[in-house]
């Protein structure tokens, strides 16, 4: 599905164009010293003996794996960004290539074959979605398909959304399907901050369509797939255990932040970085940003069990850290951020939490920006420690 809509949402142009906030329904009340408090929360290194995982190499020299899923009989469906689709099986023996993506794809910069996530049914009809980057006419794109794994074959079967903006940096690319069984894609601002304030354009936004490609009924905009707007580079999105979304942001000279996402929020990029700005202009305010420090936060997953039930895991890759984020009693707020395996693998991509509650984390340390290690790049595995 290509998205033109512009006619539907033309209106919505006028809303964005003032830089004094947004309308009621859309904001929501932030308490000033919950802003001061994110403001001024510093990360701690933690103590690795105190960390409740072991780690095990699940599979390495791969080329920046990007994402993962797990089918439910232990087989990883893995990206790596040059445009392949790896198979891990589920005694871990190598990472087969089962599919590879050719032109128009193209995977210049930080464009390639980007997020994925697999159909709930996927046993039954082999579905998965991915989304990647593509060149028309020297112009770069970016889609989410479709795909079908029939009898070990792969199969583009259809274009769910075309022609998003896409660029050599900043194209978001996180896909999962949320407890409402929709699915969320986020995006990026291409380099073109300006994008991620006009609803025209889908870059600098999470979106939300159904998985036939169709738009929900009771998105915040009639419509449009726009579910929130105002984001520079969102790479993670997850939710707790009761339905509430988080993600990802990349801020520009630190402010990365990880934002709670309310439908139609606005988070004020390229209009505000800092806090206090965006309080005071009205904008969705993070439950953390990074300041002057910087993370760039990739994947992020929650934990549902065992010693950190409650937390949140994000990868980082500047950071080089797992960061380990204790929220408050009501979600709004990080009170607590530590930082797990510093150094130790380097740049750190995805972070996904299997359903035996182990954590699966990627290092991009040949993305052109790292330095690869013997071994890179590689899937690690967090096994959680037994405390019987």
């Amino acid at each position: 599905m290509e998205y033109n809509n512009s006619r539907k949402i033309k209106s919505m142009a006028n809303w964005f164009k003032k830089k004094e906030g947004m309308y009621p329904f859309i904001s929501h009340h932030v308490d000033k010293l919950q802003a001061e408090w994110s403001r001024i929360l510093k990360t701690e290194v933690g103590d690795q003996s105190e960390f409740p995982y072991t780690e095990e190499i699940i599979s390495e020299g791969l080329t920046v794996p990007w994402a993962i899923d797990i089918t439910k009989d232990g087989r990883i469906f893995v990206t790596e960004r040059i445009g392949n689709i790896r198979l891990i099986n589920k005694d871990n023996k190598g990472a087969e290539t089962v599919y590879t993506f050719t032109a128009p794809f193209s995977a210049q910069g930080e464009g390639g074959l980007l997020g994925l996530v697999l159909n709930p049914e996927f046993d039954e009809n082999g579905y998965f979605y991915v989304m990647y980057t593509f060149q028309a006419e020297n112009i770069f794109y970016n889609r989410v398909v479709r795909m079908q794994y029939e009898e070990g074959n792969i199969r583009e079967d259809r274009i769910l959304l075309d022609n998003i903006p896409g660029g050599r940096v900043h194209n978001g690319g996180r896909i999962k399907i949320g407890p409402d069984g929709l699915l969320y894609i986020t995006t990026g601002d291409t380099g073109q901050p300006d994008s991620s304030q006009n609803p025209d354009l889908l870059a600098g936004k999470i979106l939300r369509i159904n998985l036939d490609g169709s738009i929900p009924s009771n998105n915040p905009f009639p419509g449009s797939p726009v579910y929130a707007l105002g984001f520079r580079n969102p790479q993670g999105i997850a939710w707790n255990e009761e339905g509430t979304l988080y993600a990802s942001d990349h801020g520009d000279y630190g402010r990365d932040k990880i934002n709670l996402i309310v439908p139609g929020g606005n988070y004020g990029w390229p209009l505000a970085e800092a806090v206090k700005d965006l309080t005071e202009l009205g904008y969705q305010v993070p439950v953390i940003s990074s300041e002057t420090e910087t993370w760039a936060p990739a994947g992020i997953t929650f934990i549902e069990e065992g010693p950190l039930k409650g937390r949140l895991l994000v990868s980082a890759l500047r950071g080089m850290e797992v960061l380990e984020m204790m929220l408050s009693e009501d979600g709004k707020q990080v009170v607590q951020v530590i930082s797990r395996l510093q150094n130790q693998y380097s740049r750190l991509r995805e972070a996904f939490r299997a359903a035996d509650d182990s954590v699966y984390i990627t290092t991009s340390n040949r993305d052109g920006r790292g330095q690869p290690r013997e071994g890179d790049d590689k899937i690690i595995r967090l096994v959680p420690i037994s405390k019987e």
